[in-house]
């Protein structure tokens, strides 16, 4: 026991005296090591991080949260949107009426152009939708209200403002109250969105303004035509189920046969969350890729040294 331990001993001496004697090759071959575990450390946390954001950014879409599109054709073996829509708010109206797992639905159009605000302008998007959209969403409000029910029933005037068109149109901070102008339509600032940030596909979430879909359709498009439906389940359980109530509902409204294509197409947000992930381990495993690589040159390195 002894023996063994005095021979211990003597091989940290002469192994301190070789790292001491040796200071700039000692020096190289920790700056070796510890570059090759920073590698490491750095590139799991990396891909944990891009894991992470992308989890959140699907969460902030909202709570059960699904699509309904229109216009989808199959050409050449492919499913594609067309950018037909057949979709009208009498098909809201019986989702919401006879889909007994759908909590929450609402129209969604899309317009866009230049918002002017005094002598300030900002080019964003304008997004008709109906009152349940900040459930679907689970966007509250910072400043302000969201618009009401009766003002959507009247077409009313007015809007919601995304967190990054106020900052752009009102600096001050003046916004809730004041009116900005899309095409000529004046509209009434009732209230700010809080912010949320980036989406998945990168875009700013906050670059939009929210009006009642009525508005839009009348007073900016000119189109009784909606460009998607979105909606949330009752419960996360639920979710596959009122897609397939939507489904059938939507089908017997559009008088399609069995077994025929439907003029739409539905998507799920653990359908966007199982697309993220994917894209989550393929970065996962390029950067795990490159950590061995770098690992394997270090290793061969520090070798090297010691054998001089």
């Amino acid at each position: 026991m002894k023996t063994g331990l005095l021979r211990a001993l003597n091989i940290s001496q002469v192994g301190l005296r070789a790292i001491l004697r040796n200071k700039l090759r000692s020096s190289l071959t920790m700056l070796g090591i510890v570059i090759g575990v920073a590698c490491v450390i750095a590139m799991t946390a990396v891909t944990r991080g891009a894991s992470q954001s992308i989890q959140d950014n699907i969460a902030s879409l909202g709570t059960n949260y699904f699509m309904i599109f229109p216009g989808a054709t199959t050409q050449s073996g492919a499913r594609l949107f067309t950018g037909e829509s057949q979709l009208r708010i009498d098909d809201v109206n019986a989702i919401r009426e006879e889909c007994a797992s759908v909590a929450y639905v609402s129209p969604g159009i899309r317009s866009g152009g230049q918002v002017i605000a005094g002598e300030l302008n900002w080019g964003t998007q304008i997004y008709g939708a109906d009152v349940d959209w900040v459930f679907i969403r689970t966007w509250n409000v910072d400043q302000g209200t969201f618009f009401t029910e009766a003002e959507v029933r009247a077409a009313a005037q007015v809007c919601v403002l995304g967190a990054t068109v106020a900052d752009a149109l009102f600096p001050d901070g003046d916004s809730v109250g004041s009116t900005v102008r899309l095409r000529n339509v004046p509209l009434k600032v009732v209230g700010v969105l809080e912010r949320k940030g980036g989406s998945v596909m990168g875009t700013d979430q906050d670059d939009q303004i929210v009006a009642p879909y009525t508005t839009v359709m009348k007073r900016i498009n000119g189109s009784d035509r909606i460009g998607i439906i979105q909606a949330s389940a009752i419960a996360p359980e639920l979710v596959e189920q009122a897609m397939q109530e939507i489904d059938a509902l939507l089908r017997q409204r559009f008088r399609v046969p069995p077994g025929g294509e439907a003029p739409f197409t539905m998507r799920s947000q653990e359908e966007m969350a199982a697309s993220a992930s994917e894209a989550a381990k393929t970065l996962s495993t390029l950067l795990g890729t490159v950590a061995a690589i770098s690992l394997l040159v270090g290793g061969i390195g520090i070798m090297n040294i010691m054998l001089v």
